[in-house]
């Protein structure tokens, strides 16, 4: 079996660009290869202060209402993304199924 070379360096520093960006925006590593390249990426839930979005939404007529469901239903799950170059050379990005959503 042949193994064709499709990352180059230019592909390799977009990756890892991409992968410190994720990482400073609370995204922690799980999984990593660098004969594939590939990275999964976990961000965990955060909490949502539901008591002061209640006393948000009574002083403002329900309107803040829109805000706390919003933030409970994105905050409120644990992301897994993947981070890969493809055979193309190309890099992409993808949503992970896991079991603990």
């Amino acid at each position: 079996m042949e193994t064709y070379q499709f990352v180059n360096e230019k592909n390799i520093e977009q990756f890892n660009q991409m992968i410190s960006a994720k990482t400073r925006n609370g995204f922690v590593i799980t999984e990593h290869n660098d004969k594939l390249p590939y990275v999964v990426l976990s961000k965990e839930k955060k909490a949502i202060n539901h008591s002061l979005h209640l006393f948000l939404t009574c002083i403002t007529f329900g309107l803040w209402s829109l805000v706390w469901i919003y933030l409970s239903i994105t905050l409120s799950r644990k992301k897994n993304i993947l981070v890969a170059v493809d055979e193309d050379g190309n890099l992409f990005e993808d949503k992970c199924l896991s079991k603990e959503n």
